[in-house]
């Protein structure tokens, strides 16, 4: 039996196209996991794909994946499945939220119009299944877990109006105790204190990554009247109480600078949600008497907080599906699919992510990189894990992509920039070479499962292969570790298994011969301004665009050559999908002027562009060289520069003439 889940949103990534529209306020994280027989086969977020973070179009590049990946049709797929309940659906498409097409009368018409106009085929009504939100994260985690029987809390912003779950769950089935309503969303109330402090939806990690150096007691009080723990595990949010901080606080503009008062606020916002989290996990610890605890929903990204659960004692067991945010519900909605039709097959526990696109074979890789010869150079390496080793210890950070790429937002040794965990100051370079993110985030580190209780308390697990949970550095170990020790002493560790992950476990074992100090800094190959890299091209984009020293594509080495200019006239520029060009001319105080820019589709961010740049990429067409665009344009090395600056903010697309 063959199930296609899938989440997210039912735009495209351009406008114009027949199909219906979505409120994408409902439809991030857009995602598609194929099963068969209830084992994963292949799974991708449409982000990798599309390039566009947080995506909330329409996921059928990363259901073609899927299908194609296993050398499959819509045709072949016994059940297609989505992550919302059929009645919700049917209530949106009423109001109008999903189509005023007046033929679209149900959910059922809405997903068979967007399946026939992607794929061509018009499927049977009886193939197309709906699950709850909610119910959907749960099973993620359930079933992800291995348990036979849990305690299973989901906590997000809000799916199918509702904030979150908890239910029991035994031999992969669900007895719901409680559905949480979304007026007393701890993801919405997270977000809403957040927007205090500068930050925004999808910015809560910083946060969390900021509430170490606050002072949980400065706003503890202030914190405390937002919300109300009521009997039987329930609480109240009163959202209007969070606008009090205004009478403490101005809000910070993004860009100024962080000061105490917001790291205090920070501080007691962490606080509070944990003491919201855990009033209900005792009451129905309690009440069901359960040992274990599965753990799902976009409050669960919150590390902090899942590490304080796993030390606490309160549960012998606590399994937090790695994928929690509502890509996950694409994974969750097949696996309730799949038990629904067959509960005796139930699917294996999860034992890795590494679900998506392969980086390619020797030759298909080779084949890759030498496309883009102009600018780099390429050596072939006899042991890659060796060399990467050698590198990392001699101080060089590098890009490292190998096999199959991760399901899920963390970078778990396929995706990876790799570098020295001891240098303190490797954090500082790193952010000026490749993150520019704010000086107060972490970075993490990834350790060989059999020395991993050397440098970490991992409390009761006996592994921890998905970066999901924060645990303390041994406190004779922190001052070694000073590249991925958190202010607090802790670190958001990955234990890196031989059998799941050969070659990565190969490359923090060679460090360690070398250093004798078997873990590496691990975090996620990308930008600030896109995703993490998936393909070969992605690699290098990233490479040429950021101050990495090396990167390791399968089995080669990669150098940057000294390249003028003219080298960067010899690529083809083209769009993403979610960008459009626009041209405007208005009356201003001064007179009329014209306003050029790239916009997004998604956001309408805009990016100001110069009159000779927008010359040349509006004739653009994907095919013709840079160089062939600017035969007439003066000032050819302003423009080349400007390209290359919009490139590295991933709204132009730069790539070899036979790569793209």
């Amino acid at each position: 039996m063959r199930i296609l889940g899938i989440s997210g949103g039912h735009e495209p990534d351009h406008q114009g196209y027949p199909r219906p529209a979505f409120n994408a306020a409902t439809s991030h994280d857009g995602a598609a996991v194929l099963l068969e027989d209830g084992e994963v086969v292949a799974a991708i977020e449409q982000e990798r794909l599309n390039r566009l973070k947080h995506s909330n179009k329409a996921p059928f590049q990363a259901a073609r994946f899927c299908l194609e990946s296993r050398g499959l049709r819509v045709d072949d797929v016994d059940y297609i499945c989505f992550y919302i309940s059929e009645d919700w659906c049917n209530a949106a498409v009423k109001r109008g939220l999903f189509s005023t097409d007046p033929a679209l009368r149900t959910a059922h018409d809405v997903m068979r119009r967007l399946v026939l106009a992607e794929f061509g085929v018009d499927v049977e009504p009886e193939r197309i299944q709906f699950v709850k939100h909610h119910t959907a994260h749960a099973m993620s985690a359930l079933i992800g877990s291995g348990y036979e029987s849990s305690l299973v809390l989901t906590l997000d912003g809000s799916g199918d109006g509702e904030s979150g779950s908890v239910s029991v769950g035994s031999r992969g089935e669900l007895q719901s105790l409680r559905d949480i309503a979304e007026r007393d969303s701890l993801g919405n109330f997270y977000v809403q204190v957040i927007r205090f402090l500068g930050f925004s939806l999808f910015d809560e990690y910083k946060v969390m990554g900021l509430a170490p150096y606050g002072d949980p007691s400065r706003y503890r009080a202030l914190l405390q009247a937002t919300y109300t723990l009521l009997p039987e595990g329930a609480w109240a949010i009163d959202s209007d109480k969070i606008a009090d901080l205004h009478d403490v606080i101005r809000p910070r503009a993004p860009r100024e600078p962080i000061t105490q008062d917001h790291k205090d606020i920070a501080a007691s916002l962490q606080e509070a949600l944990e003491t919201i989290v855990f009033h209900c996990l005792r009451h129905f610890q309690r009440e069901t008497g359960q040992v274990s605890l599965c753990f799902a929903g976009g409050v669960a990204h919150n590390c902090t907080l899942n590490g304080k659960i796993l030390r606490s004692g309160l549960f012998e067991r606590v399994f937090v599906q790695p994928a929690a945010h509502d890509a996950g519900c694409a994974l969750g909605s097949a696996m309730a699919v799949h038990m629904r039709k067959a509960p005796a097959r139930r699917p294996p526990a999860m034992s890795h992510l590494y679900w998506g696109r392969h980086i390619g074979e020797r030759a298909e890789v080779r084949g890759a990189l030498d496309a883009w010869r102009d600018l780099i150079s390429v050596e072939e390496l006899a042991d890659a894990p060796k060399a990467a080793a050698e590198l990392i210890a001699a101080g060089s950070v590098i890009g490292w992509a190998q096999g199959r790429s991760e399901f899920g937002p963390r970078a778990l040794g396929n995706r990876s920039i790799v570098a020295d965990p001891r240098p303190a100051a490797n954090k500082d370079i790193i952010n000026a070479m490749v993150k520019k993110r704010e000086e107060f985030r972490p970075f993490a580190p990834s350790v060989t499962e059999e020395d991993a209780r050397d440098y970490f308390d991992l409390g009761g697990a006996e592994a921890m292969p998905f970066m999901i949970c924060t645990v303390p550095v041994h406190e004779h170990r922190r001052q070694q570790l000073g590249a991925i020790t958190h202010v607090d002493g802790t670190a958001r560790v990955q234990t890196v298994s031989r059998r799941t992950n050969p070659r990565f476990w190969q490359l923090i074992r060679a460090f360690g011969d070398i250093t004798g100090v078997p873990v590496v800094l691990n975090t996620s190959f990308n930008n600030n301004a896109e995703p993490i890299v998936d393909s070969v091209d992605d690699c290098v984009t990233c490479f040429l665009t950021t101050r990495l020293d090396k990167l390791v594509a399968g089995d080669y080495l990669v150098h940057k050559k000294p390249a003028p200019p003219s080298a960067y006239a010899e690529l083809v520029p083209s769009f993403p999908a979610f960008v459009k060009l626009r041209s405007l001319r208005g009356l201003t105080p001064g007179g009329y002027e014209v306003e050029r820019a790239i916009v997004t589709t998604y956001n309408d961010a805009t990016y100001p562009v110069s009159a000779e740049t927008f010359e040349v990429l509006w004739r653009a067409d994907g095919r013709k060289r840079l160089r062939e665009l600017l035969d007439d344009v003066t000032g050819r090395e302003a423009v080349i520069a400007e390209l290359i600056e919009l490139w590295s903010q991933r709204v132009v697309r730069l790539l070899p003439a036979t790569g793209h």
